[in-house]
């Protein structure tokens, strides 16, 4: 692999502590590139990035705009960012996090991107898990915080590059790609998208950015995907629970932990037998992604089932981070309707007495789009705790808030309550949860704070 980033000379990065753009600032420190980064508040990421030794300020600074020859910056940021300004100003090159990063992608013979709007993490970490098993050496490029490789990249030194490739504003679209997976497509990100349609031309473009000698693994079992892969030119591999899916699962059981096994066949023949660590039938599909990709690339079937069996989540994805009491504490990073069903269907898998689900609504523009679809699902759990909507890269309306889902869901659910600040929440929850009770809190934002919360308690 030969990557010359040298060219683009002292590199500062806008929104620096971003899943994406930490994984990108890591990678380029260990490419011994100088970079500098800002972002708007102090998190993990960028507490990891500052012990790695990249200067970081929280908040901006024009002076690193000036002394940097190239500026990365997150599509989070406003363009009003004081010093995406300043680089316009200078005339610096600016460069968005997706065109960046499709750089990156053009320096890797196998690049592997996942992609879909529900799923795309936990089939990143399934996947990369099995080609860490098998000595293959990958880098890696994750949405989340991956225990096996100690955060959410990963730089090695073989030709691939296992990438989760975000649809958000066509991001996607700015990678070179060899083999692509697309999991499903849903109507979310309608804020750019305005409808379904448009997200499925998206992905249909996405099939466009395979290499000459690409192929396309694909979930034949998602409505949206086997419509569009109709025309699609490049070879596809599909998967699914169908029978006339290349890579199908059969024979599924479950015991009584929750947990998922399964005969692989390939063709309808038989392949192997699996057993995930994971809740969620849903993780089937997502299992049979990595299985149909993996031995695409050949790799040993011991290594595949050694590593789905091993594997035990990635962070936020119906993530056990404590108990309170004896009550056990689940985080899920789902933001999108379809994603909090596989949520609410995770905690009917677990022995429990009720189910307390604490949502935040991720973005002002989804929860007014989906704010019929978030009470109906949401009036399904037991108890209901409903924090302010978590702007992200929104300014603030008043045309929609957290109290009009309240207002939905009591008409069928009286157990549901809006609490101003997670300060509220936790006192509400030490009140008034029982013995053998569940706590999910549900969100893109920070509401796992109120979890770490009742945990320090103990």
């Amino acid at each position: 692999m030969v990557l010359d980033l040298k060219k683009m000379g002292k590199i500062h990065m806008i929104g620096i502590g971003g899943v994406s753009m930490s994984g990108i600032a890591e990678f380029l420190k260990e490419k011994n590139i100088p970079i500098t980064g800002s972002d708007a508040c102090e998190n993990q990421n960028t507490k990891h990035l500052k012990r790695l030794g990249i200067e970081i300020v929280i908040g901006s600074k024009k002076e690193l705009v000036k002394k940097a020859d190239t500026i990365i910056y997150t599509a989070a940021i406003a363009k009003t960012n004081p010093e995406y300004v300043y680089a316009q100003e200078l005339g610096k090159k600016v460069l968005k996090r997706s065109e960046f990063l499709g750089e990156i992608t053009k320096c890797f013979k196998e690049c592997i991107c996942i992609s879909g709007t529900h799923g795309k993490t936990t089939t990143t970490a399934m996947l990369s898990l099995i080609f860490l098993e098998a000595k293959k050496d990958p880098t890696i490029q994750i949405g989340a915080y991956l225990k096996p490789i100690n955060g959410n990249n990963k730089t090695g030194k073989s030709e691939y590059f296992i990438l989760e490739a975000c649809e958000y504003e066509e991001s996607f679209l700015k990678f070179h790609p060899q083999t692509e997976i697309i999991l499903n497509i849903d109507d979310d990100h309608l804020d750019y998208y305005q409808n379904i349609q448009n997200i499925k031309n998206a992905f249909l473009k996405f099939t466009d950015c395979l290499n000459k000698t690409g192929t396309l693994i694909a979930n034949i079992e998602d409505k949206n995907t086997s419509e569009i892969i109709k025309k699609v030119k490049h070879p596809i591999i599909t998967f699914g629970l169908q029978k006339n899916a290349n890579f199908n699962a059969q024979n599924i059981k479950k015991d009584s932990y929750g947990y998922y096994s399964f005969d692989c066949y390939k063709n309808n023949i038989y392949y192997d037998t699996y057993t995930l660590k994971i809740l969620g039938k849903h993780n089937i599909l997502n299992a049979l992604a990595a299985i149909a990709t993996s031995d695409f690339y050949k790799i040993d079937k011991t290594a595949i089932k050694n590593a789905l069996q091993n594997f035990t989540g990635a962070s936020r994805r119906f993530e056990l981070i404590g108990k309170y009491k004896g009550i056990c504490i689940y985080d899920d990073y789902a933001h999108h309707p379809t994603e909090i069903k596989t949520t609410y269907l995770c905690t009917k898998e677990i022995p429990h007495h009720e189910v307390w689900a604490v949502f935040e609504p991720h973005t002002y523009s989804r929860t007014k789009d989906h704010l019929e679809e978030f009470a109906h699902i949401l009036k399904q759990f037991d108890h209901i705790i409903l924090s302010p909507i978590y702007a992200a890269r929104e300014q603030k309306t008043d045309e929609i808030s957290s109290k009009d889902l309240e207002t939905l869901i009591k008409k069928e659910n009286k157990n549901v309550c809006f609490l101003e600040s997670y300060a509220k929440i936790v006192e509400y929850l030490k009140e008034n949860v029982e013995q053998n009770d569940i706590i999910v809190t549900i969100g893109a934002g920070t509401i796992n704070q109120v979890g770490y919360a009742l945990l320090k308690e103990k």
